[in-house]
């Protein structure tokens, strides 16, 4: 997760707003104050003044007023006389000025020169043609300070006869204001110090929790629900700290729930045999199993974000709509030329409650041996029809003839008799092959094992076929003469080696040769019976032992074969725990071998 900045960190934020608004409320009560205290000490200033410039004027207008004998100052002695027992540091000149404009007297002693001088402030001009009183604060150019001037008509039966123009030293109030606002700004600065410590602090325990809660969201984001948020208080921000401790619990469990179905989500879907594959709504692939990818020879994630229909290879046949709607499976064909290999797809939808299409699971089961079966029935429902069919057709053939009055014959029906009851023992050798075979397949069958010499029993079974063959063909035995004893089912297995010497016999030329063989070794007897025949094509070794399979059909019945001897041989070699398989080149003969298991006993004998 990103760091906050320093500035816009929640902290901050409220130690700046705190101070802000110390600092805006600080502002208006001083502003508020000072004006107050301001109009409060200029009003207090011009009382004071006003209560003297009073006494001035009266004095003033008693001797503007009085008559004047001879004897008597002058009105201008008088009146610098009145001025002159005027003593204040608040008052810097007293002027008084007739109708005339004329300067009658001056309380500035260092000023006397302006007596007699006509006055030009506006004030004094305005004072007298108005008449009233004006008033106003001005710099004085000389001592640069402010001052207060007043200029106050002198009147005598509603005339003016004359004005007294103060003017007052107004700065020493506007120093102490400044005096105040300095201790004012002092106070405030000190003020908003403590302020912003206080507010520190104050913040921190706004923010503490808020910063716990912070770094708790990121552990649970990192899957960390072990940490807990320290609860401060019982206030809004502790009950908050309270119920995030409580949802971190539940995000515990929720995850835990999650965790355990996703394991066994998992696991069933690893262990499943069908392959599973779910897509988005899209269409592309978000998740695929392990027999899912086996099937499509895919390595890891390989296919993760691929079409569905161009991985299973419907692209010309349906579309992704085509599949959503698909209420029937889909046989998908990925046989190889040296195996078959067919799936059935199944499609199901992922909707939500509204019917919106989330996506598509599709389950791959493998149908392969189901088919293959399927296909085994019906080659074998055709190859038992087919090896019925002849017998009967000629049986058929040969009873018309006898029925349409060949019996008569001498010569000719005894051959038809001849023939009919061959192919007769034919189908009868047939159905009991057949009848051999479904006793096996439902395993209704017990072998009736002994412990007999099998190099014996075997040199026994070449002795007969070796006495009774038709053509001239040589045995060539390599089996010791060290007894070899094994526990078998003689009848069975006297069977299984007829079959294969019989074949042998079948298809080896006249001064060929069929080779027998026995080997032990780590509990396993082998043994080989090999011939000169016309051998069998590599593509179709494997499929000799399969029923009514035959390399030369035609000549397999000729010589009167029913194509269920090696399929019986394997079928009785596996029930005694064995194997039983083929090795020919085409045109180089052909060998059949046969395992059995034995077991010796600590003295290396047999029991």
């Amino acid at each position: 997760m990103q760091k906050v900045r320093f500035f816009k960190s929640v902290h901050v934020k409220l130690v700046l707003i705190y101070v802000l608004l110390i600092l805006i409320a600080m502002q208006i009560i001083g502003f508020y104050f000072v004006r107050e205290l301001e109009r409060t000490l200029k009003e207090n200033f011009q009382t004071s003044v006003e209560d003297r410039l009073k006494l001035v004027t009266f004095s003033v207008k008693e001797e503007l007023l009085k008559e004047r004998p001879e004897t008597d100052p002058s009105l201008e002695q008088s009146l610098k006389t009145v001025l002159g027992g005027i003593s204040s540091t608040d008052i810097s000149e007293i002027q008084v000025i007739n109708a005339s404009y004329r300067i009658l007297a001056t309380s500035d002693a260092s000023n006397q020169s302006i007596v007699g001088q006509r006055a030009t402030d506006k004030l004094v001009r305005q004072s007298i043609a108005t008449p009233t009183r004006t008033e106003r604060i001005a710099l004085d150019e000389q001592t640069k300070t402010r001052v207060w001037l007043v200029a106050t008509p002198i009147t005598s039966n509603g005339k003016v006869i004359g004005t007294v123009y103060l003017k007052a030293n107004i700065e020493s109030v506007f120093g102490q204001m400044n005096e105040i606002n300095r201790i004012l700004a002092g106070g405030t600065a000190l003020a908003l110090a403590i302020t912003v410590i206080l507010g520190i602090f104050i913040a921190k325990t706004i923010t503490k929790p808020i910063s716990d809660m912070r770094k708790q969201a990121q552990a649970m984001a990192k899957g960390n629900y072990s940490r807990k948020v320290r609860v401060y208080g019982n206030d809004e921000i502790g009950q908050l700290a309270i119920a995030f401790n409580h949802l971190t619990n539940r995000l515990q469990e929720a995850q835990s729930t999650t965790e355990g179905e996703r394991r066994k989500l998992a696991s069933v879907l690893a262990n499943m045999t069908d392959g599973v594959i779910a897509t988005d709504r899209k269409g592309r692939i978000i998740l695929i199993n392990t027999p899912a990818q086996q099937l499509l020879n895919s390595e890891d994630d390989e296919l993760m974000g691929r079409p569905l229909i161009s991985v299973l290879g419907l692209e010309e046949e349906y579309t992704f709509e085509d599949l959503i709607h698909m209420k029937d499976a889909v046989n998908l064909d990925f046989s190889l030329p040296e195996r078959p290999y067919i799936w059935r797809a199944n499609f199901s939808v992922i909707q939500k409650e509204t019917g919106f299409v989330n996506g598509l699971i599709t389950v791959l089961h493998d149908i392969t041996e189901q088919e293959k079966i399927e296909m085994e029935r019906r080659e074998f429902v055709s190859n038992v029809s087919h090896e019925l069919r002849t017998p009967l057709t000629t049986m058929r053939s040969y009873l018309e003839a006898l029925a349409d009055g060949a019996w008569r014959d001498e010569n000719i029906a005894p051959t038809f008799l001849n023939v009919t009851q061959t192919e007769t023992e034919r189908m009868i050798r047939l159905v009991n092959d057949l009848l051999q075979l479904s006793r096996m397949d439902s395993r209704e069958y017990e072998l009736n094992a002994d412990i007999v010499d099998f190099n014996k029993f075997f040199n026994r079974i070449i002795d007969r076929f070796e006495m009774s063959k038709s053509k001239n063909v040589e045995f060539q035995r390599h089996i010791s003469e060290t007894p070899c004893y094994v526990e078998l089912d003689t009848d069975k297995i006297t069977q299984v080696i007829d079959n294969i010497i019989s074949n042998a016999l079948k298809y080896s030329p006249d001064g060929g040769n069929i080779r027998f063989g026995v080997t032990a070794q780590e509990g396993i007897l082998k043994v080989m019976i090999s011939d000169d025949g016309m051998g069998i094509p590599k593509e179709n070794v494997e499929r000799i032992f399969d029923r009514f399979y035959r390399v030369d059909r035609a000549r397999a019945r000729s010589m009167g074969g029913t194509g269920l001897g090696l399929a019986i041989s394997r079928e009785m070699i596996h029930a005694h725990g064995g194997k039983i398989w083929a090795e020919s080149e085409e045109g180089h003969g052909t060998t059949i071998f046969f395992t059995l298991p034995y077991e010796l006993d600590e003295a290396g004998e047999w029991d």
